[in-house]
């Protein structure tokens, strides 16, 4: 069977979408990449599939929509701007998709530097009840740490969602510790006294955030993928490997010049 990796990408939204970012019904992360998507699309037609007779190792990828002609270059020095990545990872995902994922943010700013890189693993979310997890989910978390921590164009680390226990159990098998921890507290208000303990005694910052654990539902994907554009036939599996989630601020004004969203399914 033929497979054809499609890649998602909203280019920036800060000036492609900008209707998206001043309509009050978005409320959330998820809410935007899914509004962004949709208008990126409507705006650009995707671009054509490959040929059918050609093998998945010679196949190009279909980019849905159409990417920019060239990277979307910092429009000032490159010291002037703060770039952080939050990367969502969606199941089991291979060392060679983790670093497929930073390289693409990397052409995409036209950089070869990302100040801050936050990781969200799979299936977790903040809980101030937090309990420690098996052996075998602290052996893939380092596994995945460790893809990031060797490559040198991330100049800081993060990890999103771990309590105390959590962080307890990854601390010790890492070479680079998380610098941040970003935590979603709209369940639980307030940030546990003993976090904010921990965290202080190893140097690692609290900051919060209201990302959807699920960033890209399969099942809102496919309703815009498949039901409303048509971009995908009906019967292809939909369901992305990673999504990531880039902004470049310039540091001196607080300003967003760019601001993106990509995922390969």
């Amino acid at each position: 069977m033929t497979s054809t990796q499609c890649i998602l990408s909203t280019g920036n939204i800060i000036t492609s979408a900008s209707e998206v970012l001043r309509t009050p019904a978005i409320s959330s992360s998820s809410t935007e990449l899914i509004a962004s998507l949709r208008s990126h699309i409507r705006s650009s037609p995707p671009s054509p599939p490959p040929s059918p007779s050609l093998p998945p190792s010679a196949a190009a990828p279909l980019y849905i929509p159409l990417p920019p002609p060239a990277p979307e270059s910092l429009s000032e020095d490159r010291a002037e701007y703060d770039i952080t990545v939050k990367l969502f990872l969606s199941g089991s995902v291979t060392p060679a998709q983790i670093l497929d994922a930073v390289k693409r943010v990397l052409r995409t700013l036209a950089t070869d530097r990302i100040d801050l890189l936050i990781l969200s693993l799979p299936g977790i979310s903040f809980d101030a009840e937090d309990s420690f997890s098996p052996a075998a989910d602290v052996d893939a978390w380092a596994a995945t740490w460790a893809v990031l921590e060797s490559l040198p164009s991330i100049a800081r680390l993060g990890i999103s969602e771990f309590g105390t226990a959590r962080l307890s159990q990854l601390l010790p098998r890492t070479r680079v510790k998380p610098s941040v921890d970003q935590i979603n507290v709209r369940d639980c208000c307030v940030v546990p006294k003993e976090l904010i303990l921990y965290a202080k005694e190893e140097g690692i910052e609290l900051l919060t955030h209201n990302d959807c654990t699920d960033i890209l539902p399969k099942g809102k994907l496919r309703e815009v993928l498949v039901d409303e554009f048509a971009l995908i036939s009906d019967g292809k599996q939909v369901e992305p490997v990673w999504v990531a989630k880039y902004t470049a601020v310039i540091r001196s004004r607080g300003v967003v010049e760019n601001k993106g969203w990509a995922s390969p399914l």
